[in-house]
């Protein structure tokens, strides 16, 4: 015989009895089964509810009939209390009938009085069923909570019997498949994943079994259509003899992932292009400056005005291709330079002039900028990138042809519009427009647009990057952007940038000053290039100074060990195989700190390699002309003095 229910440390028993008698007696019996039981006795209804109130039990008995209270007034008491203690009755005379309601009503058991025997076993029976009751509970809670857990996981979670018909399924199942209400129940792996995917079913299947797991890489066509990209990982699962039991299923959408991954490919290309044009850039330039050196030193030497004008249109073609290489490498690049006081319609004309050259003649460009235009501080680079990358998605937007127009006036903003557009300060502004009779923006699209990444065009054909970064630059310069669209209808991109009121200014009368000339001075050039070399060797001897020329840094550096005494500045190239132009710079300057230098590079972005010093070293951007040259030899020899030998 068992002498306590292990389940219940200390019995906890309200007891419903106005009989002394009868509760003693039944207290008796109860203690000699559970010795540590606690027994709280109460007579009256008030008595009975506050203990309902104030204490747990795990065992409720009653008597029937009591003086002004009933024992079915009090089980629907200790129901409405919402005690979960089984409750047996315990009475002198029940009658059958009641004892039925009773039991309707939620009790376990009725007792007579005067059968005490039926006792103990009917509260050893009540609590051992309480207690399957709160584990049946508690288990159930866990498989909900487990549910709900699975539920919420991002993971489309299934489950299949061996034959791979479908036994269980989470939310995120129902999503992917498109599944509604019990439709998952029952399918089969085929229904599952689609027409496109049955033939690796049945290996899978056999593979899974043989092998316990199986895992692949599959496309799963979306109920809204979508292709989306899954990873579907299936495991067997074994019962407790390890036979198999079910297959789960792991289904992870990778879409999102496989974007990103091509993404970031397309911004390794673009990183890679910018490499390319950088290098491109370079060797273009080199083939440029000797051009444009040349012109100007045959103008100087003829008198003939056929010549010239020829001379005149080589020159002007050498410039616009230099204008085109810089266009490339700044927008390939994306190269920042310093932020300055820019007049944009200098900026708003090149880009019309290189839009000229490569938009199909089927769309035609208009220009209109008004004759005061303010200045805006601002990087010439950044702004033309913001004009080209809406200029290039208004042509995509225009496959059959159309009208691009770009405007530019001053506008001020007042205090309201400013307040409309975070970010943004009232004031002067001038405003720049690209306005397309293209396709349009579905109205859907418009809050996305400036999304990085997010693109409607077919793979290939763009990144998603152009208007974000128009959105970033613009809002980098406290300016602000609005955009109007409609289906069919063309889009108008409206850029606000901050203003610089200008001044006003004498007006500016161009002479033509004789171009500066030496008198016997020695510089160095080093150069890769031969055809540089030759121009600048040239040049130099036709304006009064006695050059050397090095093929490279380690030659030019060598000479100028022998020779520093007589050289005055050295004239280098920035980019050159082995020694560049910044380490040759700096062993010039370990042999003589007071060197002075020239330093000349097709790529702009060199510069940052060097530090310019006022009469001491200036960058020389290539291509450039014969002036362009004299007057930095001039910048750097003002103040110069013969070095002394080291």
């Amino acid at each position: 015989m068992l002498s306590s229910v292990p389940f219940v440390p200390s019995l906890r028993l309200l007891h419903l009895e106005d009989n002394a008698a009868d509760a003693e007696l039944i207290g008796l019996r109860i203690a000699e089964e559970w010795p540590d039981c606690k027994i709280r006795l109460v007579a009256s209804k008030e008595e009975f509810i506050h203990a309902l109130d104030h204490e747990e039990f795990d065992l409720i008995l009653s008597d029937f009939s009591l003086p002004a209270f009933n024992g079915m007034e009090a089980l629907n008491l200790a129901r409405k209390n919402g005690s979960s203690a089984p409750f047996l009755f315990l009475s002198g005379t029940i009658g059958e009938d009641n004892a039925v309601e009773a039991l309707q009503h939620g009790a376990v058991d009725y007792l007579i009085k005067d059968r005490p025997a039926r006792l103990i076993p009917a509260i050893r029976t009540a609590l051992e069923q309480r207690r399957e009751h709160q584990l049946r509970r508690r288990a159930e809670q866990h498989l909900r909570e487990q549910a709900e857990v699975l539920d919420k996981a991002r993971d489309a979670i299934c489950v299949t019997d061996i034959e791979g018909r479908v036994t269980y399924w989470n939310e995120s199942a129902n999503q992917l498949f498109g599944w509604t209400g019990d439709e998952g129940r029952g399918q089969r792996l085929q229904q599952l994943f689609g027409l496109f995917n049955q033939g690796f079913i049945p290996d899978a299947l056999k593979e899974v079994q043989a092998q316990g797991a199986w895992t692949k890489e599959l496309q799963l066509a979306a109920p809204n259509g979508e292709l989306r990209h899954i990873v579907s990982r299936w495991t067997l699962v074994r019962d407790a003899a390890n036979r198999p039991k079910s297959i789960l299923l792991i289904n992870t959408d990778v879409t999102e992932e496989k974007k990103l991954e091509a993404q970031l490919l397309r911004a390794q290309r673009l990183e890679g292009i910018g490499t390319l044009a950088g290098g491109i850039a370079h060797d273009l330039n080199n083939v440029l400056t000797p051009i444009i050196m040349a012109v100007n030193m045959l103008r100087e030497n003829t008198e003939d005005e056929d010549t010239r004008r020829l001379l005149e249109v080589v020159e002007k073609s050498a410039q616009h291709g230099a204008g085109l290489v810089r266009q490339v490498l700044a927008f390939a690049r994306g190269a920042d330079g310093e932020r300055v006081e820019i007049q944009p319609k200098l900026i708003i004309k090149d880009v019309v002039t290189f839009l000229r050259e490569t938009l199909p003649r089927a769309i035609e460009l208009e220009m209109e900028i008004s004759s005061d235009l303010w200045m805006v501080v601002t990087d010439s680079t950044q702004l033309s990138q913001v004009l080209m990358n809406l200029c290039v998605n208004a042509r995509d937007a225009m496959p059959k042809g159309g009208k691009l127009r770009i405007s530019a006036c001053n506008v001020t903003v007042n205090d309201a519009v400013a307040h409309s557009n975070p970010g943004a300060r009232p004031g002067p502004h001038v405003l720049l427009s690209v306005t397309d009779t293209g396709t349009g923006i579905p109205r859907e699209l418009i809050d996305r647009i400036f999304d990085p990444f997010f693109t409607t065009k077919v793979a290939g054909k763009g990144t998603g990057l152009g208007l974000s970064t128009v959105q970033g630059i613009v809002k980098a310069h406290g300016g602000f952007l609005q955009v109007e669209s409609a289906l069919g209808n063309g889009t108008v991109f409206n850029l606000y940038f901050p203003a610089v009121m200008a001044k006003p200014s004498a007006p500016v009368i161009e002479t033509k000053a004789n171009l500066p000339r030496g008198h016997g001075e020695t510089i160095l050039v080093i150069d890769d290039e031969p055809a540089v070399r030759d121009v600048v060797k040239s040049l130099l001897k036709i304006y009064g100074y006695a050059p050397l020329v090095a093929t490279d840094g380690v030659e030019g550096i060598a000479i100028y060990r022998e020779q520093q005494r007589d050289i005055r500045v050295v004239i280098t190239d920035m980019m050159m195989p082995g020694m560049q132009g910044p380490e040759v710079i700096r062993e010039l300057r370990a042999i003589n700190p007071d060197v002075r230098v020239v330093a000349m590079s097709g790529v702009v972005s060199e510069r940052s390699e060097i530090s310019e010093e006022p009469g001491r070293l200036v960058f020389l951007p290539k291509p450039m002309t014969g002036a362009e040259l004299l007057g930095s030899l001039q910048k750097v020899m003002v103040e110069a003095t013969q070095p002394d030998a080291a």
